[in-house]
């Protein structure tokens, strides 16, 4: 603005007047734009809260329970555990972000509260978490503490809060356990480890080539961590947080450690490289993406460089072509739910696959990997497939499914 101003007054006096009527004009327009001065009450929780993530980060037990009212024996007992629990986890950042407070009276209110924290060494972006806060004044300070902490709108639980968590670091991945064995965990770590180098010989872009693996003592514990009912994951090894419709960034690759154990090491070595598959193309996956074109092309990467069969690798989906039970589409979206039958989701699955492994063959990867970023960074979900399959394939829907299901005939019957 100032070098604006000093040009302006070089020229005669009708532009100095018009550069400066503009330069008033701006200036009105930033002071009507300004935000407006934060409300009391917000301001305190969140000074609270800012001593209280610095007491995080600083390991310090006595100034993150001096957030929390003398009464709230149960609280600080909890809250006292789970900072334990936290102790060998390597935070870079953690801070917290005060969305809404409702007021209850002169001296109660809720506060929805935003939890971003960042792991260090692994996290560009931080993760985030939604709480919710009940608390009370102290008239005798004026200071605001907290009497309750629970989930927000995400109803996820973080894995400290449910138990002391190991870490294990592998080459290119991290690892963090409750209540499994360090065994466990370093096996789960060298499998991950192999599978990063995998997924960035499959993926062109350069993503941050390392992965963070959360392992939960059981099913429940998984089902907690993604705020889901736990039907939802029975006979699932793992999914990706980023899956789940969260607001996280940085992606979280969760373990179901019993399904997981029933799989060999193949079989595990397919679901972590799959997973991390999707950590990978995240950038590039969107609202567009179609859940056959995102899981078929983790699929497609995590096989890639395997020596199997389209019938070992597709068993149901064979055994429905050999039966004559041709699938008329593409799988939709609602055939991917965790909860219906097993059967049709393993068709699914392995139909996404079989349409990534179609362009690969026929138009060649490069065209694969075009076609995703094309999907994924068209703005219209119902027109991004046909138009990314005209623009990089050079076919229609119609023709690509007619291709597929005889691609399908050629591979499986």
């Amino acid at each position: 603005m100032a070098d604006q101003e000093r040009t302006a007054g070089r020229g005669h006096d009708g532009r100095r007047r018009a550069a400066g009527a503009a330069l008033a004009g701006l200036l009105l327009a930033s002071a009507c734009a300004a935000p407006a001065t934060p409300d009391p009450t917000v301001r305190a929780i969140s000074a609270a809260l800012n001593r209280r993530a610095a007491a995080v980060l600083d390991h310090d037990p006595d100034g993150f329970l001096a957030a929390l009212a003398p009464g709230a024996t149960g609280l600080r007992t909890a809250q006292r555990r789970e900072l334990a629990h936290l102790a060998d986890v390597p935070l870079s950042s953690w801070a917290y972000t005060v969305t809404d407070v409702r007021r209850h009276g002169a001296d109660r209110a809720t506060a929805d509260v935003e939890l971003r924290y960042r792991i260090a060494g692994y996290d560009s972006a931080p993760v985030t978490a939604d709480r919710v806060l009940d608390l009370e004044r102290d008239p005798a300070d004026g200071r605001w503490y907290i009497t309750a902490d629970r989930a927000g709108r995400d109803g996820g639980l973080q894995l400290w809060q449910q138990g002391d968590v190991e870490v294990v670091r592998g080459r290119r991945s991290l690892v963090l356990g409750v209540g499994r064995t360090t065994a466990e965990l370093r096996a789960i770590a060298g499998t991950a480890d192999r599978a990063v180098p995998a997924v960035s010989a499959a993926w062109p872009e350069r993503w941050a080539g390392r992965v963070v693996v959360l392992v939960p003592e059981t099913i429940d514990d998984m089902a907690g961590l993604l705020g889901s009912p736990v039907a939802n994951y029975r006979g699932i090894a793992a999914v990706t947080t980023g899956e789940t419709g969260g607001r996280a960034p940085a992606d979280r690759v969760i373990v179901n450690p019993q399904a997981y154990a029933t799989l060999g090491t193949f079989g595990q070595r397919i679901v972590l490289t799959h997973e991390t598959a999707h950590v990978a193309t995240r950038a590039r996956t969107s609202a567009s993406t179609p859940t056959w074109l995102s899981e078929g092309f983790a699929d497609w990467a995590a096989y890639r460089a395997e020596h199997r069969t389209a019938a070992q690798a597709a068993p149901e989906l064979a055994d429905a072509v050999r039966r004559g039970e041709l699938p008329a589409e593409l799988p939709a979206a609602e055939e991917f739910g965790f909860a219906g039958d097993s059967g049709r989701l393993a068709r699914a699955y392995e139909g996404g696959w079989l349409a990534c492994a179609l362009i690969a063959d026929h138009w060649g990867e490069q065209k694969l990997f075009a076609f995703y970023r094309a999907v994924g960074g068209h703005s219209g979900r119902d027109e991004a497939v046909e138009q990314a399959m005209q623009d990089v394939l050079g076919t229609t829907p119609q023709e690509f499914t007619a291709r597929w299901r005889e691609y399908l005939r050629s591979r499986l019957g």
